[in-house]
């Protein structure tokens, strides 16, 4: 981590994060990663690390990570100050929404806003899905001209990952095997073999 944020700073950064995350936890990693990496807070693989571990925690993603990043950068203050800015906008949200609802759920410009988000939210996640799985599986070249050759389309993936990955596709779909058995093999995977 290159430098320290206030905790002021990680409040503010949370409460933002918590106030313009519309479609769960996904969204939120992307916005994370927009605040937190481009301002140099987090290096882009810490970050990627942390989306790791906080995946296979119990518990939503994004309250996972926001805990996660406090604990990182101030112990239990700060992971009681990033969650709780994580927190705040919903439940004012839901507050007013609980309050007003009733009354404005049938107003067409409701039924159209909601009917906007729902393919906005789907974009935002296929980006955080795709700067994941890019991260995990591939090696990005630094010139395009690597990938002329065989070799360089050769060294474009992360075999080992893919590997992993596939195989956990097949146990996933054609096994009865539990969900957590293969987020455990991942991670045990990642320190041993990453």
């Amino acid at each position: 981590m290159s430098n320290v944020p206030s905790l002021l700073l990680l409040f503010g950064i949370f409460f933002y994060v918590g106030l313009f995350t519309i479609g769960g936890g996904l969204v939120a990693i992307t916005l994370m990663q927009q605040t937190l990496v481009s301002r140099g807070y987090i290096t882009q693989e810490s970050f990627y690390n942390m989306v790791a571990i906080s995946e296979s925690t119990p518990g939503p993603i994004g309250m996972n990570m926001a805990t996660y990043i406090g604990n990182e950068f101030y112990g239990v203050p700060g992971a009681i100050i990033t969650t709780s800015g994580q927190v705040l906008p919903s439940l004012i949200c839901i507050l007013i929404i609980a309050h007003f609802f009733s009354k404005f759920q049938e107003k067409p410009i409701i039924k159209a806003a909601f009917s906007t988000l729902r393919p906005a939210t789907t974009g935002i996640i296929l980006i955080a899905t795709a700067q994941v799985f890019s991260l995990a599986l591939l090696n990005i070249p630094t010139s395009i001209t690597v990938l002329a050759t065989v070799s360089g389309w050769i060294d474009l993936f992360k075999w080992p990952s893919v590997a992993f990955y596939v195989v956990s596709l097949i146990a996933l779909f054609k096994t009865k095997l539990h969900p957590v058995v293969i987020i455990a093999a991942g991670a045990i995977f990642g320190i041993l073999c990453l």
